[in-house]
Parts: structure tokens; C-alpha cells; sequence
């Protein structure tokens, strides 16, 4: 395997772009009963603008302008192919930070914080919050897939990153994610600890104090909490039970209509947002539609979504020992206790955002950007 790290450049053809155009033209929409809304899955009318949107005014080539904006690159790990941004600060004493996304979403998420995070002083900030970012693609989406091999997991893509930032030459750094990036950075704390600074991440599981008595110690709003995210995990749970059991017969349907992949992939952008029931009210058009294109041109949904079947199962887990920090956005749909967390984690960090969600660095960038500086600032 090449330990060589190649520069790359996000470059689709023209062919492409026009074989999707005329896929969208010729989509057959379904049904959708009067009144449904978005109660049954992505609401039709939705769909519909958003397919027509990206056939006839949504511009690639400006979206890959956007992704070309940071010095992007590619090595082999692990048996396959990892793309990543690799963005060097001007500031020589910032701290290296390897920042990792999750599903749906991709490193389309984070084109608005590569420049904050890594050049405060020309975004406002004080040079002395920089950071040396690295922002991979996980095996199995975008331009690091397709996965070629069965058994890809979140503790192969754990020593993936780690990969990555030795090959750059980092010895300690800071590891943030969110949803599978959540799950990812942590496996690096247990993988590694001594190389990790600090863990920051978005979504945190955790476990009963008292597994015989799961709600001791807990107050009423704590057990409230639970139990809405409890009767939401009932309800949004079914791409999760489907992807990790039967992806292959799911990836047919994604892969060959544009419409399908976007509206499995909206209504979860809806479904996980701060949006208060209008996606528009936390993302553009042109942003849904950059990161839909991530999995479309590459053709990834499939080895994407296999990342929930080589999960599937319990994955019992030693305390974290790393110095954690948890954002707890409000539009997250899973809302773990602190005192849960703190079984799993060394948490040395908690704080509420004033509003956002799942995909946080995409939906409110500049309060993203702040509580990672202030972590940072924390540690130092």
C-alpha cells in the first residue's frame, strides 16, 4: 500500500452533470395523500422544487469552486482510499485539529468553518484560537469511496485518522465530530490516547450510572428528556434498522435516481435540524444540494450506509480518559444526561448552545467555530 499523501482536486465531468440533468428531467415522482405534509417521509412538493432547483438554476461547477477553496489531498489507509483537507494555519503556534463528519451529511458540512477555524485573525478572531485543520472524508463517502472491502467500521475509520495525522507529522492534536464523527473520534481516544489533546463532540452517548436503576440520579427534566428521545428514536429509527441490515437492496433506488437520494437524504436534514419544521429556516437549497452531490457523483450512498451494517450490534466501550468536551445543540435529536455521559467519558466541558442541530457546522458555523476555540482555549 502507498503511504504517499497526493494532492486532489474535487473535478467532474461534464458527462456526469449532464447524465444527472436528464435523470432529473425523467424522474417519476410517487403520490403523496392530501394533507400529509412530511408525516409519511419527504413531503412531494418539497422534492419536487428541490429537483428542479438542482436540474435548471443549482451550478456545480460554482459548488465545486467551494470545495476546491482548501488544499485537499489523498492517501491509502487501512486498505482504502481517504480524501481530506488539509488546511496549515499562518499562525505557527495553532493547534492541530482533525475534524471529523458523519450521515448523511459530509465534508460539504464544514466549507464554512475551514477558514474561521484555521485563520481567526482574518475572520475576526484572535490568531492565538488557530488551528492546523484536518477535515476527512470517511472511507465509503464522497471522494474516499467507495469502500472496496467488507468489515469497514467506525474503529477502522478511527485508525484511519489517526493514519492521516501521522503521515502529517502531528503528534497531539484535538478530535471533534459529530454523529458517526462523534463515534469515530472516540474510538481514537481509546485507540491512542496519549496523542489526543482533547475530544470535542456533538453527540454523546453514555450509560446508567446504575444499570439496575437507569433513572437514579437523575432530576425530572433529565427524565423527561429521555423519554422524548425515546419515542423519537421509535419514529426515526427506520433508515438506521434498514441500513444495517439490507443496504444493497436499499443502494439500487439511491443510486439510480437523483430523486431518491435527495429525498432520503432532506428529510433527514429536516428531521435533525433546529429548523423548527421549515429545512430552508437552517440550510439553502445550494447547500443541501452541494452535499447530496458529494454522494451522487461519487456514487457512495451504498458504501456510505454499509457503515451501519459492519456497526450493527452492542460495541461495549472502556471509559474515555481524554478530556472531553460536549456541545449540546437543542435540534439533536438524541439528548444523553450528563451524569450518563460521565460513565463514558471524562467530560470536562458541557455546554448548551442557544440553537442549532444535528449538523451544527453547516447549520450555525459561527457559534460551531466559538465553542471549539473556547474548548481549545480550555485545555491550554
Amino acid at each position: 500500500m502507498s503511504v504517499e499523501v497526493k494532492p486532489f482536486r474535487c473535478e467532474v465531468s461534464d458527462a456526469v452533470i449532464a447524465d444527472l440533468k436528464t435523470r432529473l428531467a425523467r424522474t417519476r415522482f410517487p403520490d403523496q395523500l392530501d394533507g400529509a405534509g412530511w408525516d409519511y417521509g419527504a413531503e412531494l412538493s418539497y422534492v419536487e422544487a428541490l429537483c428542479a432547483y438542482w436540474r435548471d438554476t443549482f451550478d456545480w461547477r460554482a459548488a465545486e469552486a467551494r470545495f476546491n477553496r482548501f488544499p485537499q489531498f489523498t492517501t491509502e489507509l487501512e486498505g482504502e482510499t481517504v480524501a481530506f483537507y488539509h488546511i496549515r494555519s499562518p499562525e505557527p503556534a495553532a493547534t492541530p485539529l482533525i475534524i471529523t463528519h458523519g450521515w448523511p451529511g459530509s465534508v460539504a458540512e464544514f466549507l464554512d468553518i475551514l477558514g474561521p477555524l484555521s485563520d481567526p485573525a482574518r475572520h475576526g478572531g484572535d490568531p492565538r484560537d488557530a488551528f492546523n485543520v484536518v477535515a476527512p472524508s470517511i472511507p465509503g463517502y464522497g471522494f474516499s469511496g467507495p469502500t472496496r472491502h467488507k468489515g469497514f467500521n467506525a474503529q477502522k475509520a478511527a485508525a484511519v485518522n489517526h493514519g492521516i495525522m501521522e503521515r502529517l507529522g502531528y503528534g497531539r492534536f484535538i478530535a471533534q465530530g459529530g454523529d458517526w464523527g462523534s463515534t469515530i473520534s472516540s474510538w481514537m481516544a481509546l485507540q491512542k490516547p496519549e496523542r489526543l489533546i482533547g475530544l470535542h463532540i456533538n453527540l454523546i452517548m453514555g450509560r446508567p450510572a446504575d444499570p439496575a436503576d437507569p433513572l437514579a440520579g437523575l432530576n425530572e427534566e433529565e427524565r423527561a428528556t429521555i423519554a422524548r428521545a425515546k419515542a423519537r428514536g421509535n419514529k426515526e429509527a427506520g433508515y438506521q434498522a434498514i441500513q444495517g441490515t439490507k443496504p444493497q437492496s436499499l443502494a439500487y433506488g439511491l443510486t439510480d435516481s437523483p430523486a431518491g437520494l435527495a429525498g432520503w437524504i432532506v428529510e433527514k436534514f429536516r428531521s435533525w435540524s433546529d429548523c423548527h419544521g421549515d429545512i430552508e429556516n437552517s440550510f439553502t437549497k445550494d447547500q443541501l444540494l452541494e452535499n447530496i452531490m458529494l454522494y451522487w457523483v461519487t456514487g457512495t450512498i451504498n458504501s456510505a450506509n454499509r457503515m451501519y451494517y459492519e456497526g450493527i450490534g452492542p460495541s461495549p466501550r472502556p471509559r474515555i480518559t481524554v478530556p472531553t468536551g460536549h456541545a449540546r445543540f437543542p435540534g439533536e435529536g438524541s439528548q444523553t444526561p450528563r451524569l450518563w455521559a460521565e460513565q463514558a467519558y471524562n467530560i470536562v466541558r458541557w455546554e448548551q448552545m442557544p440553537k442549532g442541530g444535528h449538523f451544527a457546522a453547516m447549520e450555525q458555523p459561527a457559534i460551531f467555530v466559538d465553542e471549539v476555540r473556547a474548548f481549545a482555549r480550555q485545555l491550554r
